[in-house]
């Protein structure tokens, strides 16, 4: 499924109550996994709010949860890209633990001027770098 993946260690901050992975901590690991991926193909994103005054913001998320995570599971965090636009990137992503499928997610991420939070197109090369990357 990945065009990346992130390993991951569940800690007591990550889980509830009933002693399972908080439901909206798949979002956290989600929103890490993207980030690494970028940062591994040398997006890094303050860089790019600095050098190009754009952002990108997270504009919808779906999760289905299948199994729960517990504590000092390892997990992967895959990630792929289902599409690209000019101005926003709908990724796929689920959470493993060894064979197990635990959650999936489709998140979109717009890119957005920092100061008006108005759409604006993706940066050439940071397009590019993630159209290469898919």
């Amino acid at each position: 499924m990945s065009n990346n993946v992130w390993a991951l260690r569940v800690y007591w901050e990550d889980t509830d109550a009933g002693g399972v992975v908080f439901y909206a901590n798949y979002l956290k690991f989600f929103e890490r996994a993207r980030t690494e991926w970028l940062r591994s193909l040398g997006v890094e994103q303050q860089a790019l709010a600095d050098e190009t005054g754009v952002v990108f913001i997270v504009r919808s998320t779906a999760v289905d949860y299948n199994a729960p995570a517990r504590l000092d599971d390892m997990l992967e965090i895959r990630t792929r890209i289902e599409r690209v636009g000019p101005a926003s990137v709908q990724f796929a992503q689920e959470a493993w633990r060894g064979e197990q499928l635990l959650a999936t997610g489709a998140i979109r991420v717009g890119c957005v001027d920092r100061t008006t939070f108005r759409p604006t197109p993706i940066p050439a090369p940071v397009l590019a770098t993630i159209k290469t990357a898919r």
